[in-house]
């Protein structure tokens, strides 16, 4: 709870601690409005493919020209000014460089970032948890042999929730289920790029501001985010994902203890100490009362009769058993918060959440009737979307993850609502990611990893 004398202190006696930006979209552009104006980060670089993108983040998030004007690294470090270039890779390599931030939402391209910026002894920042969720354990690894810290990003909900479930643990109350908010229905899962817009409510203005990627909006809506979300908080904390995956059951903040309960008490959970994610919609599509839509929320249960004299005493919302109780968050702030992982990745050396074992997966399954020779799209597109699964459910079926649905070839039909599998694509064995999902996979089932 001291973080910000400790960064002020190493900024006095060290300088700002010396960040990289890979990705310049929406969750990048939260960030930089704030490290703007923060006296202990210094932003080296930012990195993207569309350098002209990455400038116009930077001037609409408050950054004066001049600030990201430097010509090299070697200039920025010397100015304290931010040098923007289509080279994530020479940003990795930029001297003196802390931490890198990777935001780029493309589980290939994660990978390959992640891995060579723990090479280069930076702490890693995986803002993309499409990556973190597919091959997490093993960046996990890497970084912890390399000295290096490998986090979950504060601010995005699966680290808030890792708080929650830390929270509960430390002060000894059995953790019964812990998720999030979201808008869901079950047509969702069929929404494709083309109708995404038609089930938020953005003006044209808003959607003309370079901030709103529709095939990532879709993927919040079709119900995949969040089961790449609960994948990794499954494996940062070890909770088992239920064997249908999520339920997304409509409940209001006053009604978590009650509703997030083993189902033989009433509740909607098929097993405890799980993750779940809960819908801001009625299933008539009518609005939940005190919805959570942009929070986070853990359910538990008292382990004494005296604790559970304790919630009555001090107002705990319970269950009608007055045994299990509830606490949230109402909103999370993403970037806006992201300062909170860099700094305790710099100075404790902790992360702010990471992933520790296999327990979740994110499984692909077909929205429509898929045909041989056709290439998919990858997450939040037109041909797939995602589904959490229990990790040893997914490894028995050869389940291809949703991490790698993106430019692989089927070389079979596949009906729609059925799991895709790593036999019915062109799998390009040299990838980065690919080879590290293999090393992921190889290690849980010879029990190296711990799986649930």
């Amino acid at each position: 709870m001291n973080l910000h004398s400790l960064l002020a202190r190493r900024t006095r006696e060290s300088g700002p601690i010396r960040v990289g930006v890979i990705g310049a979209g929406k969750f990048a552009s939260m960030f930089l409005t704030q490290a703007v104006g923060a006296a202990g980060l210094h932003v080296v670089g930012v990195a993207d493919l569309d350098v002209d993108r990455a400038r116009s983040a930077l001037h609409r998030t408050g950054w004066p020209a001049e600030r990201y004007a430097a010509a090299s690294f070697d200039e920025a470090l010397r100015t304290g000014g931010t040098h923007v270039t289509d080279s994530a890779d020479d940003l990795i390599d930029a001297p003196g460089l802390e931490v890198v931030l990777e935001i780029t939402g493309n589980p290939i391209a994660g990978a390959h970032h992640a891995g060579r910026a723990i090479e280069a002894g930076c702490h890693v920042v995986m803002v993309n948890v499409e990556a973190d969720c597919m091959i997490g354990p093993v960046l996990a690894e890497k970084a912890r042999k390399a000295g290096v810290v490998y986090t979950m990003a504060y601010g995005d909900q699966p680290a808030l929730i890792n708080e929650l479930v830390d929270w509960c643990r430390t002060v000894g109350f059995e953790v019964v289920a812990a998720g999030k908010g979201t808008k869901y229905l079950p047509e969702y899962h069929l929404s494709t790029p083309d109708t995404v817009w038609d089930h938020y409510g953005f003006t044209a203005e808003q959607l003309a501001s370079g901030d709103f990627n529709p095939k990532m909006f879709n993927s919040f809506l079709d119900g995949t985010k969040s089961a790449i979300e609960m994948a990794a908080v499954a494996n940062a904390t070890g909770l088992e994902p239920q064997e249908e995956g999520l339920f997304f059951p409509p409940v209001g903040v006053d009604d978590l203890s009650t509703v997030l309960r083993p189902k033989e008490l009433g509740g909607s959970l098929t097993r405890t100490g799980t993750v779940e994610v809960i819908s801001s919609l009625n299933r008539d599509g009518s609005e939940v009362e005190r919805d959570l839509r942009w929070g986070v929320y853990i359910t538990f249960a008292a382990r004494t009769d005296y604790a559970m004299r304790c919630f009555a005493e001090y107002g705990v919302r319970t269950d009608p058993t007055g045994r299990y109780g509830a606490l949230y968050r109402p909103y999370h702030m993403i970037g806006l918060e992201l300062g909170v992982s860099i700094a305790s990745a710099v100075l404790r050396g902790e992360a702010t959440g990471v992933a520790g074992g296999f327990h979740g997966d994110v499984v692909s399954v077909a929205k429509r009737d898929l045909k041989g020779g056709e290439v998919l799209d990858g997450e939040g597109g037109y041909m797939v979307h995602g589904k959490l699964a229990p990790a040893r459910a997914s490894l028995a079926h050869r389940a291809l993850p949703m991490g790698l649905a993106h430019g692989f070839t089927l070389k079979n039909d596949v009906p729609a609502g059925a799991v895709l599998s790593f036999d019915d694509v062109e799998v390009d064995e040299s990838m980065t990611a690919v080879r590290l999902r293999r090393e992921l996979e190889a290690s849980a089932l010879a029990g190296g990893v711990p799986t649930g």
